[in-house]
């Protein structure tokens, strides 16, 4: 890269152009609306790596049908502890979105939410004495009031019909949720990124930054590379940086030099769907299956059959099927992985691997599997499948967090982890699941932990754009049959 010939400056940068950088923009101009704020993209839009619609589940993350939520305890017990923590952060996300289409900020919320139940469906009397516990243990909170348990098979089919025809014998069970959504996450990125350029955002593409430097005064000094015109590359200074670049996240904040991003490390998974665009059969199904995971798979590999929605058009998906490529982005380096590998982190990411060689030989596995045996994975779910209609996609890149742990050296975690100076300068975004359901609490952490001075001159509005913050909804069962409705009633998903 030559050397830029320009330096800018801005008062918040913001790395990748997904719906994390997207949700933190928007609420940094609705906070601060005289703040300068940039954001750059690598590609030449937004929402098109993990955000993607083809990239991602769209699951609308709330714990209603996502078994590994809510484990079973070795006396058989299940705990709903995390299931309620993962559905009171959707219902944070439900809110931000309502406002901003209440307040005009948003497009028609069906271009990007849509209701689709949610299901969990197991198969055997073991899973099912599971559900039934799951069931019992969910139910009487008050994010779950609304759940139904059933293992008669008529009911089954009439809440998710291709489920069942064709089924041959054997005990089955299913939990059945009407408040589930299907999100399409780029479309959402897209329109809150318009938003935040209409508000005086900067937002640039095909903009890639490739090192981070810290200034004496406490700033940062981002040098930008064009990818688009190898004349114009650049640098730009700013009094804030969040690196929301997905896969790219690690080696940035690795670059910064900064102590809490030491002893980090990326593992990534790949991942298949069969896709069907057949209306005639895409009409006849309309909800979220999700059922139990092979044994050795990560929680992002869950098999489920979904229904989709992209511009409108229903289509149905099934997977994933898991794989293992080296680079951390759908459109990234095969040498992403060993590039990452630092001194300070090659014990904990050996340690991890060592603990998770079940992890690799599946998906070893998964990687050898022919459309035949893929489209036999599907009739678990789908008993009539016709594999003629169903088309191989590929998803998008997925980053699990590697890290040091006191006892084990290393341990694998799937899940998102925020990382922050000590100073609140810069922060990152590392992980995967739930992700982008979640990214309005994340953000709202991130300004508590980069902002905590600003936050009580914040905090009203925050309570204006999400009514609920600081409040948990399944001890306030009132307020949650308002802001529950509310929010229903303006997605258009109640």
């Amino acid at each position: 890269m030559t050397s830029p010939q320009t330096t800018e400056s801005t008062d918040v940068l913001l790395i990748g152009g997904g719906i994390m950088s997207a949700t933190l923009g928007v609420f940094l101009k609705e906070l601060e609306p005289g703040w300068d704020v940039m954001l750059l993209e690598r590609l030449d839009e937004v929402g098109a790596e993990s955000s993607h619609v083809w990239n991602n589940a769209g699951t609308g993350h709330s714990a209603l049908c996502e078994l590994n939520y809510a484990p079973q305890a070795p006396d058989g017990s299940v705990d709903p502890s995390k299931s309620l923590s993962i559905n009171e952060q959707f219902q944070l996300s439900r809110q931000f979105w309502a406002s901003l289409v209440a307040e005009g900020k948003l497009d028609d919320p069906s271009s990007f939410i849509n209701p689709v139940p949610h299901m969990s469906l197991v198969f055997g009397d073991a899973h099912s004495d599971y559900l039934r516990r799951r069931y019992e243990a969910l139910k009487p909170h008050k994010l779950f009031e609304r759940m139904e348990y059933s293992e008669d098979r008529e009911k089954i089919a009439e809440w998710a019909p291709l489920t069942m025809h064709g089924r041959g014998a054997g005990r089955v069970a299913a939990s059945w949720s009407p408040e589930g959504t299907d999100v399409d996450f780029g479309e959402l990125t897209r329109q809150q990124v318009a938003h935040l350029r209409s508000r005086g955002g900067v937002v640039r593409h095909g903009r890639q930054v490739v090192d981070l430097d810290r200034q004496g005064d406490g700033t940062w000094v981002a040098r930008v590379k064009n990818r688009l015109n190898s004349e114009d590359h650049r640098l730009v200074r700013a009094k804030f940086v969040f690196v929301g670049a997905g896969g790219g996240a690690l080696h940035l904040l690795q670059k910064s030099g900064i102590r809490e991003a030491k002893g980090y490390g990326g593992f990534p998974v790949s991942g298949l769907w069969l896709r069907n665009t057949d209306q005639t059969v895409a009409s006849q199904h309309n909800a979220k299956v999700y059922g139990q995971a092979s044994v050795g798979a990560p929680p992002m590999s869950v098999p489920h059959l979904d229904t989709r929605y992209e511009h409108g058009r229903r289509a149905l998906l099934f997977g994933p099927y898991g794989g293992f490529k080296p680079n951390f982005l759908k459109q990234g380096s095969f040498l992403d992985l060993p590039r990452s590998v630092r001194a300070h982190n090659i014990y904990p990411m050996t340690r991890a691997g060592l603990a998770n060689l079940d992890l690799v030989k599946y998906l070893l596995g998964e990687l050898t599997k022919s459309k035949r045996q893929r489209v036999e994975a599907l009739r678990q779910f789908y008993p009539t499948a016709d594999g003629s209609q169903w088309e191989l996609v590929e998803a998008g890149q997925r980053v699990q967090v590697m890290k040091r742990d006191p006892q084990k050296g290393g341990v694998l975690q799937f899940g998102t982890e925020l990382i922050a100076a000590a100073d609140g300068s810069i922060a990152g975004l590392l992980g995967a699941s739930p992700g982008a359901s979640t990214a309005v609490p994340i953000m709202l952490n991130l300004l508590a932990k980069a902002f905590p001075a600003r936050m009580s001159g914040w905090e009203s509005r925050l309570k204006e754009l999400v009514p609920s913050y600081g409040v948990k909804l399944d001890d306030h069962p009132d307020l949650a049959d308002e802001v529950m409705g509310r929010t229903a009633r303006v997605l258009g998903i109640g």
